[in-house]
């Protein structure tokens, strides 16, 4: 039976729509979570990246999409190219993997889901991975990576990212809409998929989620995290979007499950910046797992969220 939203005050928040779970589902969700359920808190250190990217490489893959190898700001990647796209405008986005695992070519079909729904082409950097690189190497590439965008005459860009991605996407959002940004234009916009945004790790949902998410544990992502920080304080705004200025920012769109760990991480980091005059909003999907919106020959809600998305970043970019 699906349980309440972790605050019920907050669920009334006229910022946030709650999505039901339905009948195929639920039934989806359940197959996923008895697949799953021996490997739950397992996924740790740099012997996990094999294993990890052959998960995302089942992603879907759109069939007018194709990818392209570039170098953006000095960093490698690959661009993920709909058939259809907007001219002058394109998308970056941060993969996802705790700041420890994935790639540009693991997260090509996500991306290219976002990108064709989005009618953009979209960049997917090679950042720096935690442990050999930790923070703030990520936070870095994915800077001179918009940089390296906006110097090749893009004057739309909107940034997106998924899981620890949209950590990164939401910080960098942060630094290059601030007053006096030296490295040129501003997002017009960005979009996070079950995103990481407080690394103190303090949401109420790390308690409240344990037992409904498929996938991980606190103890598992504290040590992802550990491996990324160092001694670095989690709530330096540079690491934690939750602890950043949100003053500013262009419009966002935050979309995470109700069974994650990370709800709360979504839940707070929207609340905080439509308080500080943001226009954000948040989508719950009950029942979905973190990142569900990858799973879209499993979940109607996967392609209702990249509808959704889709939609948003086109009217932000055309």
């Amino acid at each position: 039976m699906p349980h309440k939203m972790s605050s019920d005050a907050s669920a009334m928040a006229p910022w946030m729509s709650v999505h039901p779970l339905s009948q195929s589902d639920s039934v989806a969700a359940n197959a996923l979570r008895a697949g799953v359920a021996a490997f739950k808190g397992q996924l740790a250190g740099i012997a996990a990246r094999a294993p990890f990217d052959e998960v995302m490489e089942r992603v879907e893959a759109r069939a007018d999409v194709t990818f392209e190898a570039d170098t953006v700001g000095g960093v490698s990647g690959l661009w993920a190219k709909p058939a259809r796209a907007h001219k002058g405008a394109a998308l970056l986005h941060a993969h996802g993997g705790w700041f420890n695992l994935g790639s540009a070519n693991a997260y090509r079909n996500l991306v290219g889901q976002i990108a064709s729904s989005a009618g953009a082409d979209a960049f997917i950097p090679e950042y720096r991975l935690a442990p050999e690189h930790p923070f703030p190497a990520a936070v870095a590439d994915v800077e001179v990576c918009y940089r390296g965008l906006a110097a090749k005459g893009i004057n739309k860009i909107a940034v997106t990212g998924d899981s620890a991605g949209g950590d990164l996407a939401l910080v960098l959002l942060s630094i290059t809409s601030a007053q006096g940004y030296k490295g040129g234009i501003a997002p017009v916009g960005a979009v996070a998929i079950s995103p990481v945004t407080d690394l103190a790790l303090s949401g109420d949902s790390y308690e409240t989620r344990a037992e409904v998410d498929p996938f991980f544990t606190k103890s598992q992502v504290a040590g992802l995290i550990a491996s990324y920080l160092g001694e670095t304080d989690p709530k330096h705004p540079l690491a934690s979007a939750l602890y950043g200025d949100l003053r500013g920012l262009p419009p966002i769109r935050v979309h995470v499950g109700d069974d994650e760990l990370l709800l709360d991480d979504s839940r707070r980091y929207v609340e905080r910046a439509v308080a500080a005059g943001v226009d954000a909003e948040l989508g719950v999907w009950m029942g979905m797992p973190h990142g569900f919106v990858a799973y879209t020959r499993e979940f109607d809600a996967a392609r209702q969220a990249l509808s959704a998305i889709g939609a948003f970043l086109t009217q932000r970019l055309s």
